[in-house]
């Protein structure tokens, strides 16, 4: 006898399925809220009977004796649960469609594009070469820039017909639910596909196409390369293997796909749940700004003493900056202890920083107040500062289309379309050019604090309000240390991120190499999946032959980013952490990577604890002075002393020989040695002002006083930016209304459209 999906549509049969339908209610609601675990059992090694359609824990179905098997999971008795799935039951009888739908919805994706899905779990009819293999055939994979390599952008069948299909096997009995579709990735090529049917197997001997009633169903699919398509099935079914079978496709192209496949593991055992992914009782889920800033509230209820929150601007629609800080005084700086930062979401749509960020948040809060003692001198002896969402408005948009729909590049730019990653002033090309006038006239340049470009102050300069606030933001906090936090790679760039002569790529050093080659490895080798050896490349770029590091200049250039400004015109070191090859993973892959990334988080910001560090101070007065420039012998990157005198500089291990300058005072020098421990190295410089009689005697013998310019006209351009922020934030603030409903009537017509 054959056993049917959840759903019976032939006339003939409604009799005999109407007990099975609702068992078969059962089983979607136990996938609904929660209950479908991974248990180890190979679909060949299961066995069921064929005359019945309720499959208990124990009685697994074999492919053998069967193409299908209805989802019904028997309930245990001692699962405190049932209350609450008789509720969703009644429900259901009065709302069916409605509930079935959510639990097709909820099911998450297999794991193609996060590359839990392995390259020999995919096969395909045929293909035209290796580089458009079935292993590529993965949702938002990124093409190289050559076509015909061995990275190219879908899977692409060798034939133009209806007989070519991708197979995917889960290894598990699964309740798939659901297709997503993309064409393929080319800046040469223009293929997907219209239409296409979905066929599911045991066994891989018999395939049953998914029915839409007595009709087989065609999926509609894309209508351009890049945006995603979801198909639902009309009935979720349970198999272990999946093939999408292209029906019709871009006429002057090919057949040519990315695919996701949505599903819940089958095979549960109730009464023997696995360990959770991850033991920290931490929010794991998508938050939006609401959600956010109820998270962050919630945090600094729990830990009052340690938290504080602050805002740095608003987002082009208005949207707060929240920024939280943790220390044992975290209302204000507090002198010798240095500042540290984590920024995400630069890109809207790249998500899991956001996440990490939050998670961090709770974390350390938590931690701290059971008495972890490695938390509790990050506390401590550090100012941290956590901005989870640097481009809120980007967020929201991708939010609104949700894991897998959002696409590569939705929500990644402002609601101006700008790339916050591009839009800092190019200060690196500035000091080169310095450099090389300075070299023809036998002079010296600034290698630090380089000043904002004047154009970049000007009303019409295209400077996102989001770029303003966080430039404001460097000039009020002293930061030593900081990580920009994206997604879509497994890899750790640092500076300089742009290239000399605007090369693609050249590798580009900052005069601290080998320190951001050590914090770049900090990341890298703590992180469980870049540290994984046998880890797949998410799109085309091998990092592992690079231990997962790169500089930022020879992976591709980038004018203008936060890391260079940060460098350049700031004391901060910074690096671009790539946390993972999908922008926006689903919920429920939140606890791992929160494991993943645990380990990384913490042992980087405790790197801001290496090197030198003390205070400036007058040695009459015993006044720290703002504003002093250390020097470090061989290392031509120069930083400055905070206002109250005291500095951070970090530094491997070795001696050094330190000077120390500041305006109207005599230089100062002294040898440091930094030890292997991640323990600063205090050395403290007293300055002697020079004497009224001396600098008469200067000016006598017709020399100059030295003045620190860079430091004036740097300030000089910071007024003058923050001026005309104050003119166009006024200006924007009158505007924000009509941009407002144009926004909400934006997403009342995608809504729409996806209902329809």
């Amino acid at each position: 006898m054959e056993v049917w999906p959840c759903q019976v549509s032939s006339p003939t049969l409604q009799k005999k399925a109407k007990m099975e339908k609702s068992l078969c209610f059962l089983a979607a609601v136990i996938f609904l809220t929660g209950f479908v675990e991974a248990a180890s059992v190979d679909a060949a090694e299961t066995s069921y009977n064929i005359t019945t359609t309720t499959v208990t824990s124990r009685q697994q179905p074999t492919p053998a004796n069967s193409e299908f098997f209805t989802s019904t999971v028997q309930q245990d008795p001692k699962d405190t649960s049932k209350d609450r799935e008789d509720e969703i039951k009644k429900k259901e009888e009065t709302d069916g469609k409605k509930t079935d739908e959510t639990a097709r919805l909820e099911c998450p994706p297999l794991g193609m594009e996060s590359l839990r899905v392995d390259d020999s779990q995919i096969q395909a009819s045929s293909f035209q070469r290796m580089g458009l293999g079935p292993h590529r055939g993965r949702l938002n994979i990124q093409s190289g820039i050559h076509d015909g390599d061995m990275y190219d952008g879908a899977w692409c069948a060798a034939y133009k017909n209806r007989d070519q299909w991708l197979e995917v096997d889960a290894l598990h009995l699964m309740l798939f639910t659901g297709v997503i579709l993309q064409g393929r990735n080319s800046i040469w090529s223009w293929d997907w596909v219209h239409t296409y049917k979905v066929q599911l197997s045991n066994d891989t001997v018999k395939w049953k196409t998914s029915m839409n009633g007595t009709e087989e169903t065609i999926f509609i699919g894309n209508q351009n390369p890049e945006t995603p398509v979801l198909g639902l099935l009309p009935v979720p079914t349970v198999a272990r293997y999946i093939r999408i079978n292209p029906q019709t496709w871009y006429p002057n192209g090919t057949v040519c796909l990315r695919a996701e496949i949505l599903g819940c593991r089958a095979n549960v055992n109730p009464a023997g749940f696995q360990d959770p992914p991850s033991k920290d009782a931490l929010d794991f889920r998508h938050h939006n700004y609401k959600e956010m800033r109820k998270l962050m509230k919630s945090v600094t209820d729990e830990c009052p003493d340690i938290t504080h929150v602050y805002t740095i601007g608003k987002s082009y629609m208005g949207l707060k900056m929240y920024v939280m800080v943790i220390s044992d005084n975290p209302s204000k700086h507090e002198l010798g202890e240095p500042e540290f930062r984590y920024v995400a979401g630069m890109h809207g749509n790249e998500v899991l920083g956001r996440e990490l960020v939050l998670n961090l948040m709770q974390f350390l809060c938590k931690e701290y107040k059971k008495g972890n003692q490695r938390v509790g001198r990050l506390v401590t002896e550090t100012r941290i500062h956590l901005l989870p969402s640097m481009n809120p408005d980007g967020y929201e948009e991708a939010y609104e289309k949700g894991s897998e729909l959002a696409g590569w590049a939705e929500g990644r730019y402002t609601f101006e379309g700008i790339d916050l990653n591009h839009n800092f002033p190019d200060l690196n090309n500035i000091m080169w050019d310095a450099q090389e006038t300075a070299a023809a006239e036998n002079s010296k340049a600034s290698n630090h604090y380089i000043p904002i470009p004047e154009y970049y102050t000007k009303e019409d300069a295209m400077v996102a309000p989001e770029t303003r606030a966080v430039i404001s933001w460097m000039q009020d906090i002293p930061f030593v240390l900081s990580a920009n936090l994206h997604g879509g790679e497994l890899v750790v760039s640092y500076p300089f991120d742009c290239t000399r002569d605007w090369a693609p790529q050249e590798d580009t050093p900052t005069a601290d190499n080998a320190f951001f080659r050590w914090l770049a490895s900090v990341y890298a080798s703590t992180n469980l999946v870049m540290a994984n050896a046998n880890r797949r490349m998410c799109h085309y770029d091998d990092f592992q032959q690079y231990n997962n590091i790169i500089n930022g200049g020879a992976w591709h250039t980038v004018p203008g980013s936060m890391n260079d400004f940060s460098y350049l015109h700031a004391n901060c070191f910074e690096v671009t952490v790539e946390l993972s090859c999908d922008k926006f993973p689903h919920a429920s892959e939140l606890p791992i990577e929160w494991e993943n990334n645990k380990e990384s988080l913490l042992i980087y910001m405790e790197q801001i604890h290496r090197g030198i560090k003390g205070v400036v101070r007058d040695k009459l007065t015993k006044q720290g002075i703002a504003d002093a420039v250390i020097k470090v012998e061989d290392h031509d990157h120069d930083i400055r002393s905070a206002a109250g005198g005291d500095y951070w500089r970090l530094l491997n291990p070795g001696e050094y020989k330190v000077m120390v300058w500041a305006e109207g005072y005599f230089p100062s020098v002294r040898q440091c040695r930094v030890g292997m421990e991640p323990r600063a190295t205090i050395c403290d410089f007293s300055l002697i002002k020079t004497p009224i009689e001396r600098l008469k005697a200067i000016r006598a013998n017709g020399g100059k006083i030295p003045q620190d310019l860079q430091l004036r006209l740097r300030a000089l351009r910071l007024r003058m930016l923050r001026a005309t922020t104050k003119v166009i934030n006024r200006r924007r603030e009158s505007q924000r209304e009509r941009h407002q409903q144009l926004w909400l009537a934006r997403k009342i017509r995608s809504s729409r459209a996806r209902r329809a």
